[in-house]
């Protein structure tokens, strides 16, 4: 079987001085798949995730390849990104507030997606918005459906973007932080929802995070990134357990500091990780 993605010897640089933020990256994922891909700010993560959907600003230089679904993604037409995103492939942002319309009902904004790439009538596509907010876990879903964006809490946002993603049964969804601005009680709440919603729709998820132990609990696999470049890949046990790059090991340390005592110095990235180990 073919993998559901392939991305080989991907190169994106932005500006005249082609400033690089990823370099020879080349990952796949399988279909139903999910990958965790985790690094700190700056790593190359959510510009990875945007060139996957097409959706890199145009000083952007990108070389290499992108297939999704045995489409290609690099150098595609707008035209031709358009049918692909919220069909093939959905992505739900780290911040809801600034990718919904806040000029239209939440409601309207999936029923978009069911238009576009269904052609669904409009009475066909108001059922089908309520069913869908109803299953991501929204209480009163015909209410949200005719609330505004800003009339809603943030994991209510979060929860109309996860609808908008997944209505049309994508194959693959990348998920860039999806719950980094939410409380911790609703965060698990957001997160199982996505769990169960991935496993009903059969899709490949990809989920982008800086939070290892929210990484574990969705994903079967994690991709560490560094400096544009996948480091280290493995299951979330062997990676998160026993580490094996340098920078890797560094992560998981800075992230542990449940074992950290009274006075003791918190440990850094650069205690374990000095030099180029790739």
């Amino acid at each position: 079987m073919s993998p559901l993605v392939e991305v080989k010897e991907l190169d994106v640089s932005f500006g005249r001085r082609r400033v690089p933020a990823v370099t020879g990256l080349s990952f796949t994922l399988e279909p139903g798949q999910r990958v965790g891909l985790i690094g700190e700010s700056g790593s190359g993560k959510s510009v990875t995730a945007l060139a996957m959907m097409g959706l890199l600003p145009d000083n952007a230089h990108v070389s290499g390849t992108i297939t999704v679904g045995g489409h290609q993604i690099v150098g595609a037409s707008d035209r031709e990104l358009s049918r692909l995103r919220g069909d093939l492939m959905g992505m739900v942002f780290q911040e809801p507030m600034s990718a919904l319309d806040p000029t239209m009902t939440c409601g309207r904004q999936v029923a978009e997606v069911l238009r576009l790439h269904q052609g669904a009538a409009p009475g066909r596509a108001r059922d089908q918005v309520i069913d869908m907010l109803g299953r991501v876990g929204l209480p009163t879903p015909q209410r949200i459906a005719d609330s505004y964006p800003h009339e809603l809490s943030g994991g209510q946002r979060q929860r109309v973007m996860m609808a908008m993603a997944l209505v049309n049964s994508p194959d693959l969804v990348i998920c860039d932080e999806p719950t980094t601005a939410l409380d911790v009680t609703v965060q698990a709440r957001v997160l199982r929802v996505l769990d169960e919603q991935l496993d009903a729709a059969g899709a490949a998820c990809l989920f982008i995070s800086h939070d290892l132990a929210v990484v574990s609990q969705v994903c079967d696999e994690v991709m560490v990134m560094w400096r544009g470049q996948v480091v280290e890949r493995g299951s979330i046990a062997q990676v998160l357990g026993e580490p094996q790059h340098g920078y890797t090991q560094g992560l998981v340390a800075t992230a542990r500091l449940d074992l950290a005592q009274p006075g003791d110095r918190l440990p850094v990235v650069e205690d374990f990780w000095t030099g180029d180990q790739r």
